[in-house]
């Protein structure tokens, strides 16, 4: 199960990350990710600030929701998919950047997909989220 802090809950968090994140899909899921500080993919890594005596806060921790439709299938089917996408996100949200929002949507090809291939569909969504934006295309 995904621990409490690493948890999407309201609502309002799920439009941010799918209004303003990256969107990527592969196979059986499309995933959107948001980070609300730009990773910086050149240059020196800066020295991170000292912790000071408790008076500020700690980043966020990454947290993560999921979307399962009723074009997935019915109710046991989509509470299936979800638990094996909890299961699988559990696994890759340590190596997410602090305060990343990471929203899974499942496609109704996920119901019918092996473990094994929604953990690689999900793999490349990520990295394709996570990857530098193609030249070319411009936001609409």
């Amino acid at each position: 199960m995904l621990p409490a802090v690493h948890r999407l809950r309201r609502s309002t968090d799920f439009a941010a990350a799918i209004r303003d994140g990256r969107r990527a899909g592969r196979g059986s899921v499309v995933v959107h990710l948001y980070s609300p500080t730009p990773v910086a993919v050149s240059g020196p890594p800066q020295p991170e600030p000292a912790p000071s005596g408790g008076t500020g806060s700690p980043s966020p921790p990454p947290r993560a929701g999921f979307v399962v439709s009723r074009a997935v299938g019915n109710a046991v089917r989509r509470n299936t998919v979800r638990r094996r996408l909890r299961h699988l996100v559990r696994d890759r949200i340590p190596g997410l950047p602090a305060g990343t929002t990471l929203v899974v949507r499942a496609l109704p090809a996920a119901a019918t997909s092996p473990y094994d291939r929604l953990a690689a569909d999900l793999d490349a969504a990520l990295a394709a989220a996570r990857g530098p934006r193609r030249p070319g295309r411009r936001p609409r």
